[in-house]
């Protein structure tokens, strides 16, 4: 399908995407979460491209441009389903030619898996992702942070943005390791471990939920990098998905 009649990828992704054909280097598809934008990746990206692969960095459905449109206008992303960004992010990457590592954070690593359960991926790497059925419930400083919203009826449907205080508390916290919620990604790694494909863990200690973004995010790219490089080096052409991980403070 030619990419001037995908009327949903924007001018931005459309250049990443040709960046990275015409690379011919194996793409790594970066997948941002909640409360945040493409450009949390920048760093990982660079990281990623001096490695010798093709990064690229998909909005979610309607992601404004920059953080103070967000902020003025946080409407425009209410509303989005975890399925219409998998499907926005499946038509990115059906536009590759050669399938890619994914990779995700917090929301954006269950949109990983998600991906990874449709076949579009040649390694996954999940970083404190998001909870999926079957999996333990949200620990306490996941739903202090953002419980009142979940259970304020006027919020439903909406977009919301937080304060400093609650992004700090949620996001940029450094805990006390046994309230970090590693059990999240820990029963997610239990529960995928039966994966036909190589299925990983490993926990990065005394990190908040900012860890990619963070003053120490290069050592938990560096982990990530090392993964992805064992299933989809730089040049791979994969045929199928290949390798799974989920992870808390990991790759």
């Amino acid at each position: 399908m030619s990419l001037s009649r995908m009327a949903s990828i924007s001018e931005r992704e459309t250049r990443e995407i040709r960046a990275a054909n015409a690379s011919g280097k194996t793409p790594v598809v970066f997948i941002h979460g909640l409360w945040l934008l493409p450009s949390s990746w920048a760093n990982w990206a660079d990281f990623f491209k001096q490695a010798g692969y093709a990064p690229l960095t998909p909005d979610w459905p309607d992601d404004p441009e920059t953080v103070e449109q967000a902020r003025a206008e946080p409407e425009v992303v209410a509303n989005k389903t975890l399925e219409q960004v998998a499907d926005h992010t499946t038509e990115i990457i059906n536009a590759l030619d050669h399938k890619p590592a994914v990779m995700g954070h917090s929301t954006g690593g269950l949109l990983a898996q998600m991906l990874a359960g449709r076949g579009l991926s040649a390694a996954t790497v999940a970083i404190d992702p998001g909870v999926f059925r079957g999996v333990l419930p949200l620990p306490a400083p996941v739903l202090k942070g953002v419980g009142p919203f979940l259970v304020n009826p006027l919020n439903r449907g909406r977009a919301i943005t937080l304060t400093f205080a609650q992004f700090k508390y949620s996001w940029a916290n450094a805990l006390d390791e046994k309230e970090v919620p590693w059990a999240i990604a820990n029963a997610a790694y239990q529960r995928q471990r039966r994966n036909p494909g190589v299925t990983e863990i490993v926990k990065i200690p005394n990190r908040g939920h900012s860890l990619t973004i963070d003053h120490g995010w290069r050592e938990v790219a560096q982990t990530a990098l090392d993964f992805v490089k064992r299933f989809a080096p730089p040049g791979y052409r994969p045929g199928s998905s290949v390798g799974t991980a989920p992870a808390d403070r990991e790759r």
